[in-house]
C-alpha cells in the first residue's frame, strides 16, 4: 500500500491542492463545510448584532484568501481547520478596522471561556483581543497559536498538539498560562480607558 492511499481523503486532496491541483479544492470544500460553518458560526456569535457579514460570506472570504496562497504544505484536516480559523480571525479583524465602531450594551461579552470571560464597552472587543494576542505572540508564540487554535479552531487539545507537534500536556499548560495572561492583560488595558 503506497505511502498517499493510507492517507485520509482530506489529507489527501490538500496535498494535491498544494502540488498545484486546483480542481481538488472542489472536492475538498464538502468534506470540511460543516466544519468551517461551525467555526464561522462560532465568530460571529462574537461580533455585535446586526453585524453586515454573514457566515457564508466569512467562508467565502477564506476561500477566496486561500486561493491566493497555494503555497501552504497542509499537513492534515486540523491544519487546514486551524489556518482557516486564522484566517478567519483576520477577515473579522480587517472588517472591524474599516467599520465605524457602534457602542453596545454593557452587558455584552466575549466569553473566552468559562474561566476567562470580557465585557467590553465597545464593539472593538475582537480588535483589543487581536491586539492582547498579537502582544502574547511577541513573548510566547506557541501560546498564542494555542489560542488561536482552542479558542478560534475549535480544535481539540489533542488535536491542538498535532499541529504544534507537542505533547497534549504542554497544550493544556499553555492553553491554561495563555488564559491567565490574557485575562490580566484585558483587565488592565480596560482599567485604562
Amino acid at each position: 500500500m503506497s505511502a498517499s492511499s493510507e492517507l485520509l481523503p482530506v489529507t489527501l486532496l490538500l496535498r494535491r491542492w498544494s502540488g498545484g491541483d486546483r480542481e481538488s479544492l472542489n472536492e475538498l470544500a464538502p468534506l470540511v463545510e460543516v466544519e468551517l460553518r461551525e467555526i464561522a458560526r462560532r465568530h460571529m456569535r462574537t461580533e455585535r448584532r446586526g453585524h453586515t457579514l454573514q457566515t457564508t460570506a466569512l467562508i467565502n472570504e477564506v476561500y477566496v484568501r486561500l486561493l491566493g496562497d497555494c503555497e501552504i504544505d497542509w499537513q492534515s484536516r486540523a491544519h487546514f481547520i486551524a489556518i482557516a480559523a486564522q484566517l478567519m480571525r483576520r477577515v473579522l479583524v480587517d472588517y472591524a478596522r474599516h467599520v465605524p465602531a457602534k457602542r453596545v450594551p454593557e452587558g455584552e461579552v466575549l466569553p473566552l471561556d468559562e474561566a476567562l470571560v470580557f465585557s467590553p464597552s465597545k464593539s472593538t472587543q475582537l480588535l483589543d483581543l487581536d491586539e492582547t494576542l498579537h502582544q502574547l505572540a511577541k513573548l510566547d508564540e506557541r501560546k498564542a497559536k494555542v489560542v488561536e487554535l482552542r479558542y478560534f479552531g475549535g480544535l481539540s487539545v489533542e488535536e491542538t498538539a498535532r499541529v504544534l507537534q507537542v505533547s497534549p500536556n504542554t497544550v493544556i499548560r499553555d492553553w491554561a498560562l495563555a488564559k491567565a495572561w490574557l485575562k490580566r492583560e484585558m483587565e488592565t488595558s480596560r482599567g485604562h480607558e
